[in-house]
């Protein structure tokens, strides 16, 4: 079974590079769309004061959404990306044990959609969360993003939990997943008749640690210079979403610490990702060079609080009712009045009915 999904897999992908299929999902019109009804009242984000900051570039916060992001060499249409992307996410669906509750469901999806709202994102997301004690999430090409309990259970803040998300999520706008398949495009033109034979050759199959997940290895593990793209887009997607970016850093001075004190909390699968202090070294630099400095931050909010904790009875396997309490936001400053989470309410969900892409008003002005 695990060889012939290979060779179909394999036939799929050498296919997808000179031919381009329909998008499965919303037109383009519709994934650029306005949400003409969400946060009209937002404040602007403060004005560039970096002079080297060139104006549209990929350092350029107030342009995000109007970058072009993702460039380069790449053999994948969008379409063809998100054809792929739902591939591998039936192999996902088909094997993870998922969080059921309509709830926390709602709370991770509508956290998830408001940083999409404002990123660089092409595609529609659909986001789920996965019944697992990993601390991780991943996102596969085409929008189709996974998030684990674990990470939800190890943040402390809302804040933490957006910052890990809009590292994934950057992955996607960046579109790593394709263009680092291209490249393994070019350098097995020439072992085509080998592969025929030996399927496993040509993308390699890597095992979800902790879970069966038979994915390319390619979706799961990108190169150090993707991995310091994605904290580099992430943080500019969690400041424009109004979240503290210092808690990025953070989270991973935690993650840090954690792994000092327990070796193997980090999956191994990610051991290619930038050593930690880099990862933390280079936030800090970023969040001092291009991010303006704005009044308050959002640091989390009652109801991730409440989220959590209904998580930690759910994995106790105590019954939760289904009620939600109106969330409260704490901010940076002390200033709590006017403040709301900023997020939507888009709806996601598996199969051909999935979200469209959707940006508030003022990001269609550079």
């Amino acid at each position: 079974m695990k060889h012939t999904f290979a060779t179909q897999w394999m036939a799929a992908l050498l296919a997808a590079a000179l031919v381009c299929t329909p998008m499965e999902a919303a037109s383009k019109d519709q994934t650029t769309q306005k949400n003409q009804g969400q946060a009209q009242s937002e404040p602007p984000l403060p004005e560039q004061t970096n002079p080297n900051v060139k104006p549209g570039s990929e350092s350029d916060v107030n342009a995000i959404g109007n970058r072009n992001v993702g460039k380069g060499l790449d053999f994948y249409s969008l379409q063809k990306e998100i054809a792929i992307g739902k591939q591998l996410s039936q192999q996902v669906d088909q094997q993870a044990k998922f969080i059921n509750d309509p709830v926390i469901n709602e709370y991770v999806n509508r956290v998830g959609q408001n940083l999409v709202r404002n990123s660089d994102a092409r595609v529609p997301f659909t986001i789920k969360v996965i019944d697992s004690d990993v601390v991780n999430a991943f996102a596969l090409p085409g929008g189709f993003f996974y998030v684990n309990s674990g990470l939800i259970l190890h943040a402390d803040e809302e804040s933490e939990l957006a910052g890990v998300m809009a590292h994934e999520i950057a992955h996607v706008c960046a579109r790593h997943g394709t263009k680092d398949m291209t490249k393994q495009n070019i350098a097995q033109i020439a072992s085509i008749p080998a592969m025929i034979f030996i399927p496993y050759t040509w993308a390699g199959y890597a095992i979800y640690q902790g879970m069966n997940f038979a994915i390319p290895l390619t979706f799961l593990r990108f190169s150090r210079r993707d991995e310091a793209e994605a904290d580099y887009l992430g943080l500019q997607y969690m400041y424009k979403a109004g979240y503290d970016p210092n808690a990025f850093v953070a989270f991973f001075e935690k993650v840090e610490a954690d792994e000092k004190k327990q070796p193997g909390t980090i999956p191994k699968i990610f051991a290619t990702h930038p050593p930690t202090p880099d990862r933390v070294e280079a936030a800090q630099r970023e969040i001092a060079t291009i991010l303006p400095a704005r009044s308050e931050y959002i640091v989390t909010t009652s109801e991730f609080d409440s989220v959590k904790h209904r998580l930690q009875m759910i994995e106790a396997n105590i019954k939760v009712k289904n009620e939600k309490n109106g969330p409260t936001l704490r901010k940076r400053t002390d200033q709590n009045k006017g403040g709301n989470t900023q997020g939507g309410s888009d709806q996601t969900s598996g199969g051909d009915n999935r979200p469209t892409l959707q940006r508030r008003p003022s990001d269609q002005q550079p």
